[in-house]
């Protein structure tokens, strides 16, 4: 008997197509180049990123590098089809990270998995990145765009990413040994769950068999998708020149934890976050979870940012003049309590 001659295999038989992926950096070399900041001078294309931080300013930096993803928030960009800006949430759950350390973020890496590449698709979301890391004031410098067939089904796929940041040696936060009973908490306003909570949030969603293309119950005007996927708000133009001042002792970034878990990773342990509950009211979209899930205030405060999206730690009598400016720079920000000694 004989055997049928092989057929040659190749590796778009296989489901990982190489000329998509060309297409893909052809079409984000201009869309990297809007993100371009000094010390940042190389293109795509390389085996690695090059920046140089002495071109930056700096004269004696320590660096600060953060990775982060999305979660499942990117479920509901996928069945929604509105994936244009999951991308500034990932910038934004780095570089808010790292700009708690003190750091200004300098460079940022995407890394993009998916089982098909769509080009179109995939420069979308590519596309929001580069926007969050503009508003960032960092440079998109390289990443990696994974086709795994076999891992992802259908739309579906994932995203992390990478910043390295950074600040003089003797300008890192926390300052622990300065804060002390009495310093004052400044709270900057979320635009809403950011990236945390999302898997608590479908399901909620779930109970209430609302589609993501229905009306928002309590933003009417736009469908529950566009109002739940409204991007994590980056905090880095507004705050850093308080950094630089030196008027600000520590941050908070609230993310998964929420504002329980995250204010005692900026504070010594003699002190201790006393937010004030009355200082703020809730954001309409955390009512509506907390009603519509009979979620407990605890687990709320512990999962979500229940609208504050960064803690700030300032001495009392600057405070003030930290909040208008603030406010000038376009956040939401107000005093939200002070530190308290934990075992008065």
């Amino acid at each position: 008997m004989v055997k049928p001659p092989k057929t040659s295999l190749s590796y778009a038989q296989a489901g990982v197509d190489i000329s998509a992926g060309d297409i893909l950096v052809s079409k984000l070399r201009h869309i990297t180049r809007k993100t371009h900041r000094p010390g940042a001078d190389t293109g795509l294309g390389g085996f690695g990123g090059v920046f140089d931080l002495k071109a930056a300013g700096y004269k004696d930096p320590i660096l600060v590098s953060g990775t982060d993803g999305v979660g499942t928030k990117l479920k509901i960009a996928v069945q929604s089809d509105q994936i244009d800006t999951v991308g500034i949430d990932l910038v934004a759950m780095c570089v808010n990270d790292v700009l708690a350390q003190g750091a200004e973020p300098l460079f940022f890496l995407d890394y993009f998995a998916c089982g098909q590449l769509d080009p179109e698709a995939a420069a979308r979301v590519i596309a929001g990145i580069a926007q969050g890391c503009a508003q960032a004031g960092c440079a998109l410098i390289g990443g990696e765009t994974a086709e795994m067939p076999g891992m992802y089904t259908g739309k579906d796929f994932d995203l992390a990413g990478f910043v390295v940041g950074a600040a003089e040696r003797n300008a890192l936060l926390p300052t622990k040994n300065t804060m002390k009973a009495g310093d004052t908490l400044i709270a900057l306003g979320s635009s809403g769950p950011h990236s945390n909570g999302y898997s608590l949030i479908r399901a909620v969603v779930e109970r209430t068999e609302l589609a993501w293309s229905d009306p928002c119950p309590f933003a009417p005007d736009a469908t529950l998708a566009e109002t739940l996927l409204c991007p994590t708000r980056i905090y880095v133009r507004s705050l850093l020149p308080h950094i630089h001042a030196g008027t600000i002792k520590g941050l908070a970034h609230i993310t998964g934890g929420g504002l329980i878990e995250n204010p005692p990773r900026m504070l010594p342990a003699h002190l201790h976050a006393n937010i004030d509950g009355t200082s703020w009211e809730w954001p309409p979209v955390f009512k509506w979870l907390a009603e519509n899930g009979d979620i407990s205030q605890h687990e709320m405060q512990r999962t979500f940012n229940c609208g504050i999206g960064m803690l700030c730690v300032a001495d009392a009598d600057t405070a003030p003049g930290i909040v208008d400016a603030l406010q000038a720079a376009g956040e939401v920000a107000w005093i939200a309590g002070c530190l308290e000694d934990a075992n008065p």
